[in-house]
């Protein structure tokens, strides 16, 4: 099917790489270095990450390379596109948008980056919207229109066994990492105006899973929704959250389970987990 638009995101958007493959969607690598080694992030496994993390080995992100957006946008262009929306991580959080923004100025064909302001599957269903929107036949400003419908009105849900990680990446002060880990309080976490801000905290890591249930009910409203669990590096009690939303929210039209991005995972640790409620 020919498709007059096409989507570009960037790995942060946590899609399982199935469901970008099937939507054709070309998906931007995000780095991840360990020790001296620097890859994208589908070629470093997770437990390698994780291995990492936990021995206190020294690693790190970084954006894609803005060639890497070039080449992207080029190959898309060469295969006869009208136009490309590209859709990425919140600026506040990465320097995705600006290496997209960079190469975008470089492409004969209209390309629309778009900072979403989030992150996680707030972004891979705002993607998912614009692929189905491009496949009807919508033009760049009907498919930008339904992306920006889903992020604007999605929420994301995080919760980290630590602050830690955050404070080693810079997301969140040294004294919130503090109160967080007194009392075996465990954080709640949202994403507000393009950061990582606190949302809740509650005594001990299921409590605050099932906290994490109700805050997602009351985030559905009366109309559909879409929900996705992820996770990293906490398979079994992701499942554990998948059921009891199951339970929670019956009406929601597709539920997702997904592997976060090694890059969102490197800031928030092993054990963490997110749920995006996101409004059709």
């Amino acid at each position: 099917m020919y498709r007059r638009v096409a989507i570009v995101t960037d790995s942060t958007a946590c899609l399982p790489p199935q469901v970008a493959e099937d939507l054709r969607v070309t998906v931007v690598q995000t780095q991840i270095k360990i020790g001296e080694r620097a890859d994208d992030e589908s070629r470093i496994g997770i437990p390698e990450l994780v291995h990492a993390m936990r021995s206190q080995l020294p690693y790190s992100t970084s954006p894609p390379d803005p060639g890497a957006f070039f080449w992207a946008y080029s190959d898309l262009a060469a295969a006869g596109v009208e136009a490309i929306i590209s859709l990425h991580v919140s600026s506040r959080l990465s320097g995705t948008f600006e290496a997209a923004c960079q190469a975008a100025a470089q492409v004969r064909v209209p390309v629309h980056v778009v900072d979403t302001g989030t992150c996680g599957m707030s972004v891979g269903y705002a993607v998912m919207a614009a692929a189905a929107a491009a496949d009807q036949g919508g033009d760049a400003r009907k498919v930008l229109e339904t992306a920006q419908h889903r992020y604007r009105n999605s929420t994301e849900l995080i919760y980290v066994d630590t602050l830690e990680y955050l404070r080693r990446g810079g997301r969140i002060g040294a004294t919130a990492a503090m109160l967080g880990s007194a009392l075996s309080m465990k954080p709640l976490l949202t994403v507000a105006e393009g950061q990582i801000a606190p949302l809740d905290k509650v005594m001990g890591a299921d409590r605050a899973v099932r906290r994490m249930v109700d805050i997602a009910a009351g985030r559905t409203g009366r109309g559909q929704v879409d929900i996705a669990v992820e996770h990293f590096d906490a398979a079994d009690r992701a499942q554990s959250l998948m059921a009891q939303l199951r339970k929670k929210i019956p009406s929601a039209r597709r539920m997702l389970l997904t592997q976060v991005s090694s890059s969102i995972g490197a800031h928030v640790g092993p054990g963490a987990l997110g749920v995006t409620v996101s409004p059709v």
